[in-house]
């Protein structure tokens, strides 16, 4: 039954103790004028009492079907109440024939829609109640269980509403920890073996040199995509890790660095900082030459992700990236100051003759 099985129980217990009250006050009350009918009402709700304890416990049953049910046996027997008090009626100190047990569905209203549905039942019971003291001129307007009935149904809902939410995500975690068990363990096998051997491969072309050296330079990029995949964790709907996006440009020349931990950012914010990323990668080749070394490290920090891009290239020259701004060429204006100032991050450039900084920082929303 999950983490409603504990309301509907405490529903259940609540209906029966209401019911064995009620029947207290019919017992107790001499003044009722018809306690023949009175009783029958009783035995009417303690039929209902079983039938909606057996349903509510079916899970396959619970829909609005039988909470409008639950509601109209109610309000049947609040407003048979006139009938069996005769002249009493809405006399204060007087109870309804129901007396408590009309919160019932009050209750399994609001368990089953939330703290809405909790509310519209107990003004339908509360409005009920209150057209029945009208009809009677003599009968004082008290509002004292409408308020009560709200405040159950507003209450009850919401509370539930919350343990449903903290159930399904308990449900997401156990699920995100039982698949990255699993990822954990193929990649402890794929770490042993394959990557080792691409490793290897990659290291022994390079130093051979001719066609075993593009030969390791494949078997790096597939060393870098494979690592990309054992790593890949399952994030929210909606949310995108950033990791994997920047592990696809690790190759040969360029060294990719991330943490252990995802950096989830909005799908759209995860792709356009890896552009901006890809833009400056980009550019080092241009400038620098298609084997020149680069490196890219992610970190998250002080409710902000930075990603720096690093190469050891001449350096930009001072006042570069103004004249290429004024000339109209925006490649690095658009390309990544743009992307980056858009999601609300900044970019900061530094550069000399050993090279070129790029820092990328955006906000990071899971710690903001």
């Amino acid at each position: 039954m999950g983490i409603e099985g504990p309301f509907w129980r405490a529903i259940a217990v609540f209906r029966v103790a209401s019911l064995v009250y009620a029947g207290v006050l019919m017992a107790q009350h001499s003044g009722y004028a018809q306690p023949y009918t009175g009783w029958l009402v009783i035995g009417v709700m303690a039929l209902w009492t079983a039938a909606a304890t057996f349903a509510y416990s079916i899970q396959a049953l619970r829909r609005w079907p039988l909470l409008a049910l639950d509601l109209a046996v109610t309000l049947g027997c609040l407003l048979a109440s006139p009938d069996v008090q005769g002249v009493q009626h809405g006399e204060v100190g007087t109870m309804p024939v129901p007396a408590t047990w009309v919160a019932g569905p009050v209750l399994a209203w609001a368990v089953y829609g939330g703290r809405r549905a909790g509310a519209v039942c107990a003004g339908v019971v509360a409005a009920a109640d209150l057209w029945l003291r009208v009809r009677s001129h003599d009968a004082p307007v008290l509002l004292n269980g409408a308020v009560l009935l709200f405040m159950a149904g507003i209450v009850v809902g919401h509370v539930a509403r919350h343990a449903k939410r903290a159930e399904e995500r308990m449900q997401q975690a156990a699920e995100l920890e039982a698949a990255q068990r699993e990822r954990e363990r193929l990649a402890r096998g794929i770490h042993d073996s394959v990557l080792q051997v691409l490793a290897m491969v990659q290291r022994r072309g390079q130093e051979i040199g001719g066609e075993a050296a593009e030969l390791g330079r494949l078997a790096g990029e597939q060393e870098a995509a494979l690592r990309e995949l054992i790593a890949l964790r399952p994030v929210a709907s909606g949310t995108a890790d950033l990791r994997p996006l920047l592990m696809r440009y690790g190759t040969a020349a360029v060294t990719v660095s991330t943490p252990a931990t995802p950096l989830v950012l909005a799908g759209e914010a995860a792709a356009e900082t890896a552009a901006a990323v890809g833009a400056a990668l980009d550019n080092v080749r241009l400038h620098c030459g298609p084997t020149a070394r680069a490196w890219v490290f992610a970190e998250s920090a002080d409710g902000t992700i930075t990603v720096t891009v690093r190469d050891e290239g001449p350096g930009i020259p001072t006042g570069r990236l103004e004249q290429a701004r004024t000339e109209g060429r925006l490649g690095i204006a658009q390309s990544i100051l743009g992307r980056v100032e858009a999601l609300g991050g900044h970019v900061s450039i530094s550069s000399s003759p050993d090279g070129t900084e790029v820092e990328i920082t955006v906000p990071d929303p899971a710690r903001t």
